[in-house]
């Protein structure tokens, strides 16, 4: 019986040793690649900022033409103002929308996207030509069917004609509500115009097809077959993040100053 007792028991003592040495390998692996990881995570945002202004081509170095073209802003949500006081290339928007010190809560009635919180700050990314403006690049999100969708809203410099949209996070189905990457359907985003003459917000995804005969259909576009849930949450995020709790303020400086104060 000590015999077995004894075998029961070095076994045990292996699988415990094991058991630690694999868990101090896994630590460590994690530890070493976390550079690597964070750095392969920024060079993807900034492919997919690229990608929604139409800049990303095959082949191109990323990291030299974001440089060149792309000027990182932090701005204040409730003025529209630059937050010149936040370094803009480190600030991490997602991050302050979850501290209630850097964060505000969205009135039920006003909260369409559904996101709950937002940063008192948020980031921006303008295209630049020299010192001309010629696009600004919206970070936007909000809740489809199944999941929180991040992506980028691309609009030329008049704040009012789509450049770009693309989606670098989401958890929708798969050739249903997953068709908001579907190249086609984004393409359909190019062109056209969020405001009216009066600057009132009036774009919509609709819940069938766009008439090219509606004089309204220059601030339209298909909605998703099979997944209206997924196409109004588009609507529902790009219209709260163009409003007065998301960009608005901003659009409004850009459309009146150009650049705003540098």
């Amino acid at each position: 019986m000590s015999g077995k007792r004894e075998t029961v028991g070095k076994t045990f003592l292996v699988a415990g040793v094991l058991c630690v040495v694999c868990s101090i390998l896994v630590s460590m692996a994690a530890v070493l690649l976390r550079p690597t990881q964070e750095a392969n995570k920024a060079l993807d945002k900034k492919k997919n900022i690229l990608a929604a202004a139409g800049l990303l081509e095959e082949g191109v170095d990323v990291e030299k033409v974001f440089a060149e073209k792309i000027r990182v802003r932090a701005v204040n949500l409730d003025s529209g103002e630059y937050a010149e006081d936040i370094d803009a290339a480190k600030y991490e928007q997602r991050k302050a929308a979850s501290d209630p010190k850097r964060s505000e809560k969205i009135p039920n009635d006003r909260d369409i996207a559904r996101i709950k919180r937002t940063a008192k700050v948020a980031s921006v990314y303008e295209v630049m030509e020299g010192n001309e403006l010629k696009q600004v690049i919206l970070p936007v999100h909000g809740k489809g069917l199944w999941s929180t969708m991040y992506g980028f809203l691309a609009i030329a410099s008049d704040t009012t004609t789509v450049v770009g949209l693309g989606f670098y996070e989401h958890a929708e189905t798969p050739g249903l509500g997953g068709e908001i990457d579907n190249p086609k359907w984004k393409a359909s985003w190019v062109g056209k115009k969020l405001y009216d003459d009066n600057w009132n917000l009036v774009f919509s995804v609709l819940k069938g097809q766009v008439q090219e005969s509606n004089p309204n259909a220059i601030h339209q576009v298909d909605g998703l077959s099979g997944a209206t849930l997924t196409a109004n949450g588009v609507h529902a995020m790009v219209r709260f993040w163009l409003g007065p709790d998301g960009f608005q303020d901003y659009l409004i400086k850009v459309r009146e100053k150009g650049n705003l104060n540098g």
